[in-house]
């Protein structure tokens, strides 16, 4: 197979094909962007940047790929967001300068266009530093114009530079010290690489459709980046080392707005930001100016781009808090990886009973194993286990026997069904919400016999009701009760009861009905939707109504359900 020229119709493709990739594999580039500060998320800025240039092309009418690449530039430009989201906007906008007025592109003129957009990334860069992106289409660029000088078959052209860009990439750590130290390849230039490897295959007529599907394999993986020095090195990385705090973006419509007082020129507005900071990158057309800097005074930044026009767009991180929650996140999921290898190792030991439970919520999942749940199958309202899942879970609990706790009547079916499959003896208590399997783990005695803990746990069913708060998806009308979208309903025992202006209000009325002369525990778990102030206000009026009552609160992480109250 070989191609001879680049028309708009193998152009769009590219571009589509890009921002597939990038999106695909979003979260894949912004793991490796973790030093030297957290200066948000670069996949996410280069795949949202790619996309709002894949727009422009797509509304774009002009039939040469020089007024596409025309198109690309300014949506990437109007798009940009981090500082490798800007560096690929001036990677096209190098290139698309080089193309422009040609219908269509041959191999030299391709490979010249790549070389046009290196330079103008690396003039748009107050102080270049190799081991980034910038050295990936660099040495990209070297390779594909020096294959243009051997054929003009643009499949071969584009071959090297997507070979030329991994091995950059690859190369990165040697050349950017802080990379090597963290054990990972440039983010930035990761995310080039996939830019290329999708007009490679887009040429050589290879289909992108699966989500993922260019995402790298293990053992391209381990090339990339060392998961385990990874995880530490974010730790260490001290907040109050970072000399610029602020990671400013702004994009100032030039000549626009009430405050100018400067006509724009590039120098003098350059001069002045390069005092605030580092990590600067000014980039403009005619019509707007983008700025990237890290600063400790974002104000001063955006009062200097009023001067010269007003502010499409204004964001501003704080890096320090950024790195203070990895290091919260890299300690949380060191102490996950400790709890899961504990629980690994404990799976691996015989068992003469298993008790698994039907969860939605890290929050709940730890209160149903504080309990003496052994084993939890994720799942709940609107995301039911099915019989293979229950299977699954039994017969790899490495017991002699099992309980399942369902804790929704969706799933009973699948259960019982799962019974007659097993390789154990299975029993099903018939936990209709999560306060009833509470209560039936409550009940449950280590001592007693299985068979006697299955009788004794589906008889505590009834001593709980069960209150739950969420919002209509629709407008219905039952129990007498005129419900719109988005009302806050409180369900009793799977009855929806009250009705009320706020989570709370529904969530008070609901709990005063549940309440009478014989309840003395009351327990209040908050979901993903709910805050704890939100528990506080209805302990508060359950205490208010009883100060004799027991009440707890726990925060469950459950969906669907923002509150989900019990009284016994």
């Amino acid at each position: 197979m070989s191609l001879t020229k680049i028309t708009t119709k193998e152009f769009d493709q590219m571009v589509q094909a890009a921002a597939v990739v990038l999106n695909n594999n979003t979260d894949f580039i912004n793991s490796l962007n973790v030093f030297p500060v957290p200066d948000g998320d670069t996949g996410t800025n280069m795949s949202l940047s790619l996309s709002s240039g894949e727009s422009y092309v797509d509304k774009s009418t002009d039939d040469t790929v020089g007024g596409k690449a025309s198109a690309l530039a300014k949506g990437l430009l109007m798009g940009a967001r981090g500082n490798s989201g800007v560096i690929m906007s001036q990677i096209f906008r190098g290139f698309a300068k080089d193309v422009e007025g040609k219908k269509d592109l041959n191999a030299k003129e391709f490979a010249d266009a790549i070389i046009a957009g290196a330079k103008t990334a690396y003039n748009s860069v107050m102080k270049p530093t190799e081991g980034t992106i910038l050295t990936v289409v660099r040495l990209a660029a070297k390779a594909g114009e020096s294959k243009a000088d051997d054929t003009d078959d643009i499949i071969e052209v584009m071959d090297a530079i997507l070979s030329a860009s991994k091995k950059a990439l690859k190369e990165t750590p040697d050349l950017l010290p802080v990379l090597k130290q963290v054990g990972v390849v440039d983010s930035g230039g990761q995310g080039l690489v996939f830019v290329f490897q999708a007009f490679d295959d887009v040429l050589n007529g290879r289909k992108i459709e699966d989500k993922g599907e260019h995402q790298p394999n293990s053992e391209e993986m381990n090339e990339m980046i060392d998961v385990e020095h990874h995880k530490s090195a974010q730790g260490k990385l001290n907040p109050e080392d970072i000399v610029y705090g602020y990671c400013t973006q702004i994009m100032v419509r030039i000549g626009k707005g009430k405050q100018v007082t400067q006509k724009f020129d590039y120098d003098t507005f350059y001069n002045y930001l390069a005092k605030l900071g580092d990590s600067l990158l000014v980039i403009n057309d005619d019509e707007v100016v983008r700025v990237h800097v890290h600063t400790e005074h974002p104000g001063k930044v955006l009062s200097w781009g009023q001067q010269f026009g007003d502010l499409a767009t204004v964001k501003v991180d704080n890096m320090r808090l950024q790195q203070e929650s990895i290091m919260e996140s890299d300690e949380k999921a060191q102490q996950n990886d400790k709890r899961a290898e504990n629980e690994k190792e404990d799976h691996k030991k015989p068992r003469d009973l298993a008790i698994i439970a039907v969860v939605a919520g890290a929050g709940l999942e730890k209160l149903f194993k504080s309990l003496g749940v052994t084993n939890i199958i994720s799942g709940g309202q609107t995301m039911n286990p099915s019989t293979q899942d229950i299977v699954d879970a039994v017969n790899k609990s490495n017991a002699k026997k099992a309980i399942v706790l369902p804790n929704n009547k969706n799933i009973f079916l699948a259960a019982e069904q799962a019974q007659g499959i097993v390789n154990i003896p299975m029993e099903v208590v018939h936990t209709k919400t999560i306060p009833q399997g509470l209560t039936a783990m409550f009940s449950f005695d280590p001592d007693s016999s299985f068979e006697k803990n299955q009788k004794q746990m589906d008889a505590s069913l009834n001593t709980v009701k069960s209150g739950q708060v969420t919002t209509a998806v629709r407008d219905t009308k039952i129990n007498g009760m005129d419900i719109k979208k988005g009302s806050y309903m409180g369900i009793i025992d799977g009855n929806i009861e009250v009705l009320g202006n706020s989570l709370d209000d529904a969530a008070v009325k609901m709990l005063k009905k549940m309440l009478d002369d014989d309840s003395e525990n009351v327990t209040i778990i908050f979901g993903k939707n709910a805050k704890a102030s939100d528990a506080k206000k209805v302990s508060d009026a359950a205490l208010a109504t009883d100060d004799e009552l027991e009440v707890e609160t726990h925060e469950g992480d459950q969906p669907v359900y923002p509150l989900i109250i019990s009284v016994e």
